[in-house]
């Protein structure tokens, strides 16, 4: 990159000062600042810092190291040079006190098992003193309790006890369903008296009022022949998996999108006869899993990805209480950890953290009435099987997802690398004029678009949009998170070239950091994915009209 003739321009974007989402910063290697230099994302509420200057922000001790251990067993106070283990961390330019969510270090839990307060372990298994973090904590810090999510006082709840899950086996818990327990053992019990008013959702109309009249009759006879359709293909036998992408492509039912998700991502068996058996023994392997992996507590782990594991996952959706509330907090921790050590070629990097959340959030509805909002729902009142279902359900889904793009989060992360190149020359082709812009202004497209896709769009879009684009690339099979998601990035970009070509480069990198999708809804989404199926038509036969350009 040349920015021979823009001296200033180089400053801005060197600046150490500069706190911009996504900013693509030099990051040293392990052998320190000397060694090789490669590009990465810098993200505003997931810079990688010591764990030592938090704690020393927060002016408490370390005392995070002595998770997993009895309270009666607690470690003494302990510097960072005790901890070698963590001396590759970069320690990078001080950041606002509100990236870190105020999250207080990890104590003592208490030495229950998962049994007491997940449900995943028995107390047939090993001792209880070596399956410490199997446990649920309350808080990440003892004594205190879960940080306030709101601006009014209706933080989550701590999650739930043995004693409190015991005494609702049987009785009604708030906000689920209750067939729960059904929809556990058989997913398509979902369908049992699901009328397509509650699999559909809201329709959200423009125009006059006879207009939307006329549209809402229209929309919702449409939507009512479509849930049938649906409906009567998952309760076939066996589901043919090409009528169901080519029916999901404009959207799944938000009632049945569990167990269509399933189905697209490889994880549930089309095949019915197959399909209980083998999600019961998916679910079993990966609790086995975790029983291993975290038999001997926090100290038999792999302290690098652990490190960077626990302090990412409080920075996951920071002003959702969902992924705020500690039950949840426990089980991202597991899924990205035990991903981590099973795939040592990428290991965990930043931005798998954002992946898992759209999977874990969908699973949850499976087992929540309509009317509940899963965002803000207290998942700590479910059962812990139901809990343990969600967490095994996210992570095998996360991991089939994940074998398709994996080359993204190897080393030098080769396949963002590739993506880019490729966004560049589209941008030739379809918006010369935007693309002739930018070379002028010396943006490069390494700057804005390597969280698109690191982190597919989903820090530029809601929970809610991202779900719904997840719709379309499960059944871009089986290259839609790589290869049809080039195409968004093209029409995302375009999207906003008459303001961009109107900007300098400081307002360019300003804006495609920050880019105004507030009040976007459904339809916007719709009309992304459409202009995306355009290019890719006429340009992913022809490889060769891209090649070259200039």
């Amino acid at each position: 990159m040349d920015f021979s003739a823009a001296p200033s321009r180089v400053g801005f974007w060197k600046r150490h000062t500069t706190k911009l989402p996504g900013s693509v910063r030099p990051v040293p290697g392990k052998t320190g600042v000397t060694g090789n230099m490669i590009f990465g994302a810098q993200y505003s509420h997931a810079t990688p810092v010591t764990e030592v200057e938090r704690l020393r922000a927060l002016q408490m001790d370390p005392t995070f190291w002595s998770y997993g251990q009895p309270s009666a067993e607690k470690e003494d106070d302990s510097s960072y040079d005790d901890h070698p283990e963590l001396s590759g961390y970069q320690t990078l330019p001080e950041q606002d006190s509100k990236d870190d969510h105020d999250i207080t270090p990890v104590t003592s839990p208490t030495t229950a098992t998962m049994a007491e307060a997940h449900g995943f372990i028995r107390t047939s298994g090993p001792s209880r003193t070596s399956q410490q973090y199997l446990s649920q904590p309350e808080s990440r810090s003892s004594g205190t309790t879960a940080p306030n999510l709101t601006n009014n006082s209706s933080a989550p709840e701590a999650p739930a006890t043995a004693s409190t899950l015991a005494g609702s086996q049987h009785g009604k818990i708030e906000g689920m369903k209750p067939n729960a327990r059904n929809i556990l053992q058989d997913p398509l019990q979902i369908l049992k008296g699901l009328g397509y008013e509650a699999a559909m959702g809201d329709l959200h109309l423009v125009g006059t009022e006879h207009q939307r009249d006329e549209a809402y009759a229209l929309q919702k006879s449409q939507q009512k022949a479509r849930f049938h359709k649906f409906k009567e293909l998952l309760m076939q036998p066996v589901v043919d998996l090409e009528v169901l992408r080519k029916l999901s492509w404009s959207g799944i039912p938000t009632a049945i999108r569990p167990i269509v998700w399933q189905l697209l991502v490889g994880y549930m068996p089309s095949n019915s006869d197959r399909r209980n058996v083998a999600l019961e023994r998916k679910r079993k392997e990966y609790q086995d899993g975790v029983q291993q992996t975290f038999a001997k507590g926090i100290e038999g782990l792999d302290q690098t990805i652990w490190h960077q594991v626990f302090i990412d996952v409080p920075r996951t959706n920071p002003k959702m209480i969902l992924f705020q509330n500690q039950t949840t907090q426990r089980c991202l921790e597991r899924i990205l950890y035990c991903w981590a050590i099973r795939h040592p070629a990428s290991s965990y990097v930043q931005g798998i953290n954002d992946l898992v959340t759209p999977f874990f959030l969908v699973f949850l509805t499976a087992y929540i009435e309509e009317d509940q909002d899963p965002e803000s729902y207290d998942i700590s009142r479910l059962p812990p099987e139901i809990l343990a279902a969600i967490e095994a359900d996210s992570y095998w889904c996360l991991t089939k997802l994940l074998d398709g793009i994996q080359d993204n989060y190897t080393h030098a992360q080769p396949g963002i690398q590739r993506q880019i190149v490729k966004l560049r020359e589209l941008i030739c082709r379809i918006d010369a004029p935007l693309a002739a812009h930018l070379q002028s202004e010396h943006v490069e497209f390494i700057q804005f678009s390597f969280r698109w896709m690191n982190c597919l769009l989903m820090r530029e879009v809601t929970l809610q949009h991202t779900i719904r684009i997840w719709d379309t690339y499960l059944t871009e099979h089986p290259h839609g998170f790589s290869e049809f998601h080039l195409y968004v990035c093209a029409a995302f970009l375009t999207k906003w070239s008459p303001e961009l070509r109107r900007m300098e480069f400081q307002e360019i990198m300003l804006f495609l950091q920050d880019v105004p999708t507030d009040d976007w809804q459904e339809k916007d989404i719709e009309l992304l994915l459409s202009e995306a199926f355009m290019w890719k038509s006429l340009f992913h036969a022809s490889p060769k009209h891209l090649g070259g350009s200039k």
